[in-house]
């Protein structure tokens, strides 16, 4: 599953399009896929997402 997810986050780093919260915390069990979402976080801050205490979260809620 790893590599499909890995493409995708990979897709939407391009496209700059949010993949959704919830398909960003599926990935955020992975230790390799954390390093590219915590990239894209910091890339595209509009998406409203941070990490806090190790936990992805909705800050703009």
């Amino acid at each position: 599953m790893q590599p499909e997810r890995m493409q995708k986050l990979k897709v939407v780093a391009n496209s700059g399009q949010n993949p959704g919260f919830d398909f960003l915390q599926e990935c955020w069990d992975d230790p390799a896929l954390q390093i590219v979402i915590k990239k894209l976080l910091v890339k595209f801050p509009q998406w409203g997402i941070a990490i806090v205490d190790g936990v992805l979260m909705k800050w703009n809620e």
